[in-house]
């Protein structure tokens, strides 16, 4: 009896503190595009072996990649504090859509291609699946965790 209330104790006080820990996370400064894009830049750097040249080339195809990323933040930020639901595209436009990320896409990678030697382009591209892998795990814990949170709350 006294190591089922032990385990027990154990295991409220391990999620309390996991959830404290939890809280935290959203009460830093966040970094400027400048910053981020400069960061960006060295951890290319140190994982490609980038030259001078070839980091002067990057840092604006980066910069202008986070801008978009937070400007699309800022607006659902926005669209959500507005209270506003989020409006079904017809076919067409998800269509339009897609297809101009995945322009965008090309275009980086076809930019990349061009700076970037045999051996780095190589790295890169295993960096990017990687990093496109990892997202869509996270999109899913994420999708699951919504399904979890309207199942309770539709009991």
């Amino acid at each position: 009896m006294k190591k089922i209330v032990a385990l027990l104790v154990l295991a409220v006080g391990f999620t309390i503190t996991t959830q404290a820990q939890r809280g935290e996370r959203g009460e830093h400064e966040k970094l400027t595009a400048e910053q981020q894009t400069e960061l960006a830049v060295k951890k290319m750097t140190l994982k490609l072996d980038l030259t001078p040249a070839q980091q002067r080339q990057i840092k604006p195809l980066l910069a202008e990649k986070i801008a978009k990323r937070k400007t699309m933040h800022a607006k659902k930020k926005a669209m959500k504090e507005s209270g506003k639901k989020r409006e079904k595209l017809s076919a067409d436009d998800r269509y339009a859509k897609k297809s101009k990320m995945l322009d965008a896409q090309i275009a980086f990678k076809a930019d990349m291609k061009r700076i970037l030697n045999e051996k780095q382009f190589e790295r890169f591209e295993k960096m990017s699946a990687r990093k496109m892998h990892g997202a869509k795990k996270k999109m899913k814990k994420r999708k699951h965790r919504k399904e979890m949170k309207r199942e309770k709350a539709d009991k």
